[in-house]
């Protein structure tokens, strides 16, 4: 005779499967969610990404993506684990075991199986992060800053993911127990959950849905700032709520209809599509979060080549091998002393040139800050500006030049993709000194590309440069210069060259490209304190000229090309390393979850498969339909994501300027084929997951 505690410890071992795929769905998402959590509050990341940049903002907006997903995939384990669950619960009913006999054995293995496998998932998720970023340093790249250190504080989001899967899961298992038909417990688990079935519209709809909650997010926040004359809050994003409800929509067209037409065979594949309808729900959820989760993994991965294809595409344009600029109150390496070094690595300089230039001050429009709000108004000193002459512009690159007296032109990149860092609207200029102005107009740009970009330059007419010049003091003149070395460049000699150059400036220009003297000026006259003397990101160090920080910010960085084209890994390392291990991160999310769910296919519709067997289909057949139904799972939410995504990144660049150049149409296309390799890797996880759905159900 069997007692009721030998019973429910056999029904318990009868649904282990299910236990283990519970245990493996919060293992999961807790491993993840603390690794994410690990990387985001790491210091090591948290330094080199600057606050309130555009970097860390995205890498803040993809972990709400993979907190997301994590909750619903943690929400269907449980629901799942239940339904299975709902099984032996019935039985013991029917055999008199009360509700009050059952809760305490029911609680107690809900709260021991939910409890060890998320706190073994955050146990693991410090490891797992350790293994990567390891794998990272030792296969790619290493340097001195790229030490990982870990800030236990990520683990309080941990916490309170952990506290969120065991309450849920009591939750349920509560809603469970209350429920007083027998018979619908016991069949709870062969219930379908089909969809409203909607007309062949919604697809296009959802479509057209996407594109226009994608095009309203991004531009809201430009829209508001405009009319309201105040920062944007988090809830503009809720603009970019049409995307999620035209997912939904897309996602519920491939599970009712399908995106092939059937009307000359209406029963090809007809068993794979209805049991995606009788289980539309359970599908729908699925393919939407899977979709959310690769678009976060190659939103991720896109910053990667973005950033390296219009970096090697630049570098490899420029017309000089080595560009330097300093300050006339620095005593720095003449032609002389470079020539010596180069001779010591049987190197000659060519091509040597250098022309002065001036730091000034100019009028424009600034935006005075009032809380959340602002407003813009017209200064006399609204920001510093770096002025040649015509002539010597021509002496330093060659290239003949007109400026008529009273105009200014601007030196840009070639495709003028930098052009919004520049001011249009100056009136005049003005010596830090004496206090002289000049009174100037814009009339065009110039290009080259060597000189473009922060903080930029601007050309005068020689009498303009020449009236304007006078009385100024050497640490408002300056001096660059250009030049080429003969044959094969050598990387040691550029870092020797590097170092020497750094070590010769004085503690004075120990600063950023964004401290602005100017405007340092006018903060002490008016009695305040310059923000860029409270910025930490301000605080550089020449001892540490080797660190990301340093060689990104410094306001007298050199430009070498051997060494900006080795040193590329290097100098953005945790850039890198951060984004890349986000669409590990999120592409691990995903193929778990579409892996889990064509494996609960598969458990769910054991007897649809047995049935046909036992009618006559033959091996081929059932495997066609295991392929179909799988087919499904992996590619429309790969298809939906990648292309939601390549599209709202071409977005992202026509919003800069509103065209394509030439390193971001280079970017682009690097993209497209890391999105092909990444199919690669999900089709070989979708043929090892067809291997065990036919394994399991013996076809």
């Amino acid at each position: 005779m069997m007692t009721m505690n030998q019973l429910e410890k056999k029904l318990r071992s009868a649904d282990r499967k299910q236990s283990a795929l519970y245990l493996f769905c919060n293992f999961v998402s807790l491993l993840l969610i603390t690794a994410y959590s690990a990387m985001m509050f790491s210091p090591t990341v948290l330094l080199v990404l600057p606050e309130g940049g555009d970097s860390r903002k995205q890498m803040v907006a993809i972990f709400v993506l993979a907190l997301f997903g994590c909750v619903v995939f943690t929400i269907y384990a449980s629901n799942l684990f239940f339904r299975k669950k709902s099984r032996q619960l019935g039985t013991l009913m029917a055999l008199g075991a009360s509700r009050k006999r059952l809760a305490p054995g029911l609680f107690r293995e809900v709260i021991l199986l939910s409890g060890v496998s998320s706190l073994l998932g955050i146990i693991a998720g410090l490891p797992f992060v350790y293994l990567l970023w390891g794998g990272f340093r030792l296969l790619i790249v290493d340097s001195a800053e790229m030490h990982l250190r870990l800030d236990l504080k990520c683990l309080c989001l941990s916490a309170v993911f952990f506290v969120i899967v065991v309450a849920f899961s009591c939750v349920t298992a509560f809603r469970y127990l209350k429920r007083t038909n027998i018979i619908d417990i016991i069949h709870e688990e062969h219930k379908n959950e089909p969809v409203k079935k909607l007309g062949r519209w919604c697809g296009p709809v959802g479509l057209i849905l996407i594109l226009v909650g994608a095009v309203c997010g991004f531009e809201a926040p430009n829209i508001y700032m405009n009319l309201f004359s105040r920062y944007p809050t988090a809830l503009l994003n809720l603009f970019y709520a049409p995307v999620f409800v035209g997912l939904y929509m897309v996602m519920l067209h491939t599970v009712v209809h399908g995106w092939r037409p059937h009307r000359k065979n209406p029963y090809r594949n007809i068993i794979a599509r209805s049991m995606m309808k009788f289980q539309g729900k359970q599908t729908v959820n699925n393919l939407l979060v899977s979709t959310v989760l690769i678009a976060g993994a190659a939103f991720a991965i896109f910053y990667l080549p973005m950033m390296a294809v219009g970096h090697i595409m630049g570098v490899h344009a420029r017309p000089f091998d080595y560009y330097y600029h300093y300050r006339m109150d620095q005593t720095v390496p003449g032609r002389d002393e470079i020539g010596a070094l180069a001779s010591e690595y049987g190197l000659s300089i060519s091509d040597f040139r250098s022309c002065p230039y001036l730091t000034l001050g100019s009028d424009g429009i600034v935006r005075i800050e009032e809380g959340r709000a602002f407003h813009s108004e017209h200064a006399d000193l609204a920001e510093s500006v770096n002025v040649l002459s015509e002539s010597g512009f021509a002496a330093l690159t060659g290239l003949s030049l007109s400026v008529d007296p009273g105009e200014y032109r601007i030196i840009s990149t070639t495709d003028e993709a930098d052009i919004y860092l520049y001011s249009t609207q100056i009136t005049f200029l003005t010596n830090m000194v004496t206090r002289d102005t000049v009174p100037v107009q814009f009339a065009g740009y110039t290009h080259f590309d060597l000189l473009a970009g922060s903080p930029g330059y601007y050309i005068l007419d020689d009498a303009d440069y020449e009236a304007i010049a006078r009385g100024i003091t050497p640490e408002w003149q300056g001096t660059m210069c250009l030049f080429n070395v003969d044959g094969r460049d050598s990387y040691s000699f550029a870092q020797d060259f590097f170092h020497m150059l750094v070590s010769s400036f004085g503690p004075e220009c120990e600063y950023g490209h964004y401290y602005d003297r100017v405007l340092k000026i006018v903060a002490d006259e008016a009695g305040e304190v310059y923000w860029g003397d409270t910025d930490q990101m301000t605080r550089l160090d020449y001892d540490d000229c080797d660190a990301s920080n340093f060689r990104l910010y410094w306001a007298y960085m050199p430009k070498m090309r051997i060494m900006d084209q080795n040193d590329f890994l290097r100098t953005f390392a945790v850039y890198l390393m951060m984004f890349l291990f986000i669409s590990i991160i999120c592409t691990l999310a995903a193929l778990i979850i579409s892996y889990t769910r064509c494996m609960t296919i598969t458990l769910n519709n054991r007897y649809v498969f047995d049935d046909l067997r036992r009618l006559g289909a033959s091996p081929a057949f059932l495997k066609r339909e295991v392929r179909s139904q799988a087919g499904n799972v992996f590619r429309i939410p790969s298809l939906v994501g990648m292309g939601a995504m390549y599209f709202l990144y071409i977005l992202i660049m026509l919003g800069n300027d509103g065209r394509l150049v030439s390193g971001e149409l280079g970017g682009l296309g690097a993209c497209l084929v890391i999105l092909l390799l990444i199919s690669v890797v999900y089709y070989a996880v979708y043929r090892y997951t067809v291997h065990r759905m036919c394994a399991e159900l013996e076809v």
